[in-house]
């Protein structure tokens, strides 16, 4: 009997599902999304792919989910009522934070609020030093008086974060034991289990959000796990972490912070499943949705990972030093740029009679003016139907209506007008601006971090990412794009070949000078038994471990630190010295600069466990059904610019295009997406039902 795995993945307007089955066949649908409770939208998706392809419930062997939910409960400032309990000095550290602002001029700016409120910051008397050293012993009165006030505050999560725990947790451990005793229905999370690593700020930020989030999601997920069983889907549900791997709901439960950019982060990681199919070890990733642009890269045959990151601030401009909108997450996460362009990014004129394109965005209502809505600003979605790249009828497969015209209309009155432009050129002009804004969040997770564009291939995805690939390709002279089967539901895709997988983080804050080998062994020793037991606990035995370790390191006198590879095997100097000339050789890349033979200094030490599947999770083959949008146009007429000017362009599915080589200008239409070549380009399908673009090169 075929079994069939499901990726869901929640975005704001939709909710994307893939099944894919044992020989490869696959089905892709988007469904409205359902704000006021999520899982309805996934359970009645659910229901709609195992009705389509007549099986039953018993037949689904996985159900894996990315989810917005956290970030929404951060950005909407709708979580738990929490409590932080700290150490007395430090109850303003939210709202200290750190000096950087994304608008250093602007003198009416303001950070979010905190996400705890000033009277639910409880200060407990305590002290140790950064060996974890006690040096005022922990106030047992201020504790009991702290526990009372939670208990009477009616509060749903507390929040425990001690200076220094992470080099000694008796005093958290100790706070935590008093509130499961006399308040046991309360929701807790203790930094030194959590994140027991230094920065303060970090760790508390940290802790907070996973406080805030925790009955959330913990409520969100027991829905979803409630209505799978009712349905008689009898097989636990996975949910995607930031960092790419996989866990169970359970974990996801207890530390959701770890999955708050899952949805993102599922896209990256089906590209790097792809690459390592296709033989391109060095991929630049484009996932452009209805309201931002997600990049990323995929170097050397590995994703890039970041040590932390922001939520619940302004939208990123893809820029690495324009930070501090938004609240830290101190845990690792695929390094992604962000930003406001999607299909749904509004187009106006300011006041000094410049275009702007994002980063406000239409969103799913009123939506572009096409939708028929009532959107009465001009959009992307909007500007690509007037120039022809869009179906000027429909969308879906027919499921929704597009009207061309009220898309001139608006683009003429908010746009053209103004500008004392014909339609066209202001059309032409919101889809090259827009590729302006996303050239930057390329160039963020490239050129500015050391990396040549032109070394990489570009994956494309996202509902709107085909349709402006090959303009951003030429933006960096990237001369090849891919874009995967079924891309406006890929994210979907790369949660069914995601690994289990497990991080584990201990500051061990030592020069490398004053580092004794036998006690960095015994710690990565305990680390990696960590990742061992976690992997046995969930049905995988030795021969699929997979046990990777990081350090976190830097110059001394640096603040920011870099994360490389420590060689597995034996723990000994000479290992040690190949961190060191590892570490050299990404401080010249990363900054343009090394400093060999100074000072060394060991910050964190990571692991990363991975749990391998039995048989490969990419399938050799897959079966495609007939992907057309619906169109009964063979011809559509589309404008590709002053330079290129109009062109009679053919319109097929991705079926339509043969192993032979297709040359531009060419329309590819499907259910979830299409894909634009322009002239100057040629297009072929591969054996895996990849669309490969490539840039034509004159003799």
């Amino acid at each position: 009997m075929q079994k069939f795995r499901v990726g869901v993945d929640i975005g704001g307007t939709f909710t994307d599902i893939v099944f894919l089955g044992d020989g490869g066949q696959v089905l892709a649908r988007k469904i409205a999304s359902t704000p006021d409770d999520y899982s309805e939208a996934v359970l009645d998706g659910i229901k709609i792919g195992v009705a389509e392809l007549g099986i039953t419930a018993e037949m689904v062997s996985e159900v894996s989910h990315g989810f917005t939910v956290a970030t929404n409960a951060i950005i909407e400032q709708k979580g738990a009522k929490t409590a932080l309990i700290t150490t007395k000095g430090f109850r303003d550290i939210l709202e200290f934070r750190r000096n950087r602002i994304p608008r250093l001029y602007d003198l009416h700016y303001e950070k979010p609020p905190p996400l705890v409120k000033r009277q639910f910051r409880l200060e407990v008397g305590e002290r140790l030093n950064f060996k974890g050293e006690v040096l005022e012993p922990l106030n047992e009165v201020d504790v009991d008086r702290a526990v009372q006030y939670v208990l009477d505050s009616g509060v749903e999560s507390v929040a425990i974060c001690l200076l220094h725990s992470y080099a000694n947790p008796g005093h958290e451990q100790f706070i935590a034991q008093a509130l499961a005793e006399k308040a046991p229905e309360v929701n807790l999370t203790v930094s030194s289990e959590l994140l027991p690593e230094m920065k303060e700020y970090e760790r508390t930020s940290t802790t907070v959000i996973n406080g805030y989030v925790r009955p959330v999601v913990e409520r969100y997920l027991s829905l979803l796990t409630d209505g799978l069983t009712e349905m008689g889907v009898q097989v636990p549900l996975t949910v995607m972490q930031s960092n790419g791997g996989l866990a169970t709901a359970d974990i996801a439960k207890e530390r959701p912070v770890y999955c708050i950019e899952s949805g993102p982060a599922a896209g990256v990681v089906g590209a790097f499943h792809l690459g390592k199919r296709l033989g391109m070890p060095n991929l630049m990733t484009l996932d452009m949705g209805g309201t931002t642009a997600k990049a990323s890269i995929i170097e050397d045959g590995e994703m890039l990972q970041a040590p932390e990151y922001e939520v619940g601030g302004e939208i990123s401009v893809g820029h690495r030093l324009l930070r501090g909108s938004g609240h830290i997450l101190r845990v690792p996460a695929i390094d992604l740029a962000e930003v406001g362009a999607g299909g749904g990014s509004i187009a106006a004129v300011d006041r000094s009679g410049s275009l702007r394109v994002g980063p406000q965005s239409s969103g799913a209502f009123p939506g572009p003016a096409c939708y028929r809505l009532g959107g009465q600003d001009a959009t992307v979605t909007d500007a690509n139907v007037l120039l022809g790249f869009l179906n000027q009828e429909h969308l879906l497969a027919g499921a929704f209506e597009i009207d061309a015209d009220l898309a001139r209309k608006t683009i003429r009155e908010n746009v053209a007008k103004p500008l004392e432009m014909t339609d066209m050129e202001a059309a032409y002009g919101i889809h090259t601006l827009v590729n302006s804004n996303m050239g930057r969040a390329l160039r963020a997770v490239s050129s500015e971090r050391g990396r040549d564009p032109r070394r990489f291939d570009l994956i494309t995805f996202g509902g709107s990412g085909p349709v402006h690939a090959v303009g951003l390709a030429e933006m960096l002279d990237i001369s090849r794009v891919v874009v995967p089967p079924f891309p406006g539901v890929f994210s979907s895709f790369g949660l069914l070949v995601a690994d289990v997988e497990h991080h584990f983080v201990q500051t061990h804050f030592k020069t490398f000078e004053e580092l004794d080998i036998t006690a960095l062994s015994v710690l990565l020793n305990s680390l990696w038994e960590q990742g061992r037991t976690q992997l046995r606990a969930e049905g995988f035995d030795e021969s699929r471990h997979e046990i990777l370790t990081q350090i976190d390191m830097k110059y001394e006198g640096q603040v920011s630190d870099l994360t490389v590879p420590f060689p597995g095997g034996e723990v000994n100097r000479q290992t040690v010295n190949a961190v060191i000339a590892a570490f050299d050789q990404e401080h010249e890349r990363s900054f343009g600069y090394n400093s060999p033979g100074t000072g060394y200094q060991l910050v964190n030490v990571r692991v990363i466990a991975r749990g391998l599947p039995e048989t490969l999770r990419m399938p050799e083959r897959l079966e495609l059904p007939v992907s057309g949008n619906g169109s009964t146009a063979a011809q559509r007429d589309v404008y590709f610019g002053p330079n290129r000017g109009w062109a009679s362009v053919p319109v097929i599915d991705r079926q339509g295009l043969s192993g032979e080589i297709s040359e531009g200008p060419l329309i590819v239409e499907e259910y979830d997406s299409t894909t634009v070549v322009p002239p100057g380009w040629n297009a072929t399908i591969d054996r895996w039902s990849n669309i490969i673009l490539e840039k034509v090169f004159s003799s």
